[in-house]
Order: C-alpha cells, then structure tokens, then sequence
C-alpha cells in the first residue's frame, strides 16, 4: 500500500539525462552567456517527527492523504455519517463513547458545545457494538477470523474485515491498548498494526491511530510504533497519552493498565481530572476535527 509519505506529503523528483557525444569542431563558444537551469527543489516535509512523539497535539491536522482516502471511500459507497472502532475492553460501548447516543448520560457545557453537531451527524455509531471490539482484543486477534461474530460474519472473515463490510464506515478509531505480553516483541505489534491500517485503507476509511496511557512493556515502545505507522502512513494520531499525562496517576490506576473513573459532565473541571471523562471526551474532538477537515468544514471549538 503507497502511502503519502511516498506520494504526496515529500514530493521526490529525480531526473536523469542522456548524455550524447559531441563533435568538438561543434563545442559552444566559451564566451557565449550561459543559459539559465532550472532548479528542482523537493518539497519539505513539514510533518510531525515520530521520534518526537510525545510533543505531538491530542487532536491531529489531517493530511492531503487523508483527504484522498476518505473521497476514495465515498465513491466505494462508504458511509459518511458511520464512524467504527476497533479496539480491545478499553474501546467497548460500556465505558467509551455510548453516552453520546444518550442526552442524559453527558453533558458538554459552554466550553464544549460545538460538538454537539459532531454527535448528532454520527448518532448511532457511538453506543454501537462493533464486531471490531472486544475485551482482550488485540492487534493479532481482530484479523483472525477465530474472533470474528460467527452470527454476523462470513466463512474465513476477520472481525475488522467484517466490520468494514457490515457497517462500511468512513473513519476508524483504532485504539490497541491491551498488553501484548512479555514473550512478543513491538515489531510484532508493528507488523499487525500495518495489517490493520492497510485493511482499512484499503476499504476507503480513514484510519485514527491512538496512543496509549500505560507504559506496561516499558520505553513507551508501543507508542513510539504507533507514531512511526501514523507518520509513515501519514494519517491521523489520537494521542491519548499526551491528554492524560497532567491527570493524577497519569489516569491510571494502580495496576498500571485500568483508566481511572470518573462523570461525563464536561461542564465540571474536577470531572476532567479522572482518565475515562477525558478519554470520552478527546476522542469525540478527535472525530469532530478529522470529519471537519476531510469534508473542509470549518473547524469550531477553542
């Protein structure tokens, strides 16, 4: 899969000439006034370096490419009022993003009221059951077909597969939180998470990689792969990890991997101390701000 890192977002312009033998009796006359060369400058690359990770914003800039798959995927007849996820028990409709298919489970407040036409284009996708999540999901697991809904899939499917045909979304939140264990390495994380973000690319969705709140393999090697594919694929990087970082704990509790709890009344500063309200909450402007910029709305909020 070419990725804008190759075909758009550093434009490389090569060029070769042929060299051809000339008669000396035939050379140009040294006096003569040269003539002009054009010059050919690559575009700069002005993203984002992966290295830098931790400096990245929560909510991300979206990129030409982005733009493109997302054309790409209305043509294919994707929905553009349908958002999906795909993710393990943090992403299940129980904790992440359900209440905002329910008026009396949030409540937004003067500072976030703009969203509010956020939730009402994509109703219905948020308190959604994708067949792309489940507790104990992981980046392996969503493209083996042994995890796939046998009531809903197709012989052979993979939940992320299936999800993409069953619900045919325009954007995907893809957030692998779950540990990957101590005897997998991050370039097995890696190679699956390729595997994911191609698959959806492939479907015409737009792909929204996070980052996460633990550090349970250490380094933060996790994160630093997942930056490297949202650069490498340039497409856009919830980072999760950088909201949580003022909050006590860093948002997690004890165990090192559990978000702490806390209410959806985004009205309140002291709910926006706990992890699970900012999660909710970072997430929705994360999904505000990509519709916005693939369709060239303008961007509301602070």
């Amino acid at each position: 899969m070419p990725t804008e890192n190759n075909t758009g977002a550093e434009t490389m312009v090569s060029s070769s000439t042929e060299i051809e033998s000339v008669d000396p009796s035939e050379a140009p006359d040294e006096t003569a006034e040269p003539t002009s060369t054009a010059t050919i400058t690559a575009t700069p690359d002005l993203r984002l370096d992966p290295e830098d990770w931790q400096e990245w914003p929560v909510v991300p800039t979206v990129s030409a490419n982005s733009r493109a798959i997302y054309a790409a995927g209305l043509e294919m007849g994707n929905d553009p009022t349908h958002f999906s996820k795909a993710g393990d028990c943090q992403n299940i409709p129980t904790y992440f993003l359900s209440i905002f298919d329910d008026p009396d489970q949030y409540t937004l407040g003067p500072d976030y009221e703009y969203l509010q036409e956020t939730i009402d284009h994509f109703s219905g996708s948020f308190s959604r059951e994708s067949v792309a999540t489940a507790g104990g999901m992981n980046v392996a697991s969503v493209l083996s077909h042994y995890w796939a809904n046998k009531d809903l899939c197709e012989s052979g499917e993979s939940p992320l597969a299936c999800e993409l045909r069953l619900y045919q979304p325009s954007i995907v939140l893809i957030s692998m939180e779950e540990s990957w264990g101590s005897n997998n390495k991050v370039e097995n994380y890696e190679k699956y998470m390729r595997l994911i973000i191609e698959t959806v690319i492939e479907s015409g969705a737009v792909p929204i990689l996070a980052t996460k709140a633990d550090n349970l393999e250490g380094d933060h090697l996790i994160n630093q792969a997942i930056a490297r594919l949202a650069y490498e694929y340039d497409i856009p990087l919830w980072n999760f990890w950088v909201a949580v970082q003022p909050l006590p704990g860093h948002g997690v509790l004890e165990d090192g991997f559990h978000l702490t709890h806390g209410l959806n009344d985004f009205s309140k500063p002291r709910n926006l101390k706990q992890a699970w309200p900012i999660r909710n909450l970072t997430a929705l402007q994360v999904i505000d701000s990509v519709w916005r910029q693939v369709n060239d709305l303008p961007i509301s909020g602070n």
